[in-house]
């Protein structure tokens, strides 16, 4: 089960951290998509640098189990909260939050079962 976490939070932690270094780039889609929604563009470094710290967090959680579950955990609210916030206004272009989220909560059981 552990093996299994350490691929899964791998991948997620890099995905993490590149959503997280394009956002703070201010990369094009990155903050289309995001305008499309309503975020504002003052909260943009706060949203990069919860992703980062995610994907900090999970990297961490290899050594210490209640840290990584604490970054899934945070992963899974904040995907969350993305795949809602589109849904909100009606844009269904909301395929990479929603896989992210279920990753983070596959993360999250994995930590969980093998700690």
């Amino acid at each position: 089960m552990f093996i299994t976490y350490v691929v899964v939070a791998g991948l997620l932690a890099l995905a993490s951290a590149g959503s997280a270094f394009m956002t703070f780039t201010k990369n094009p889609q990155v903050i289309g998509s995001m305008t499309k929604v309503g975020v504002p563009e003052s909260a943009l470094p706060w949203l990069a640098t919860a992703k980062a710290a995610g994907a900090l967090g999970l990297l961490a959680g290899l050594f210490v189990p209640l840290l990584g579950q604490a970054a899934a955990a945070g992963l899974v609210l904040y995907f969350a909260g993305a795949v809602i916030s589109h849904l909100r206004v009606k844009d269904f272009e909301l395929a990479p939050a929603a896989v992210l989220a279920l990753i983070s909560a596959a993360a999250l059981i994995l930590r969980t079962a093998s700690a």
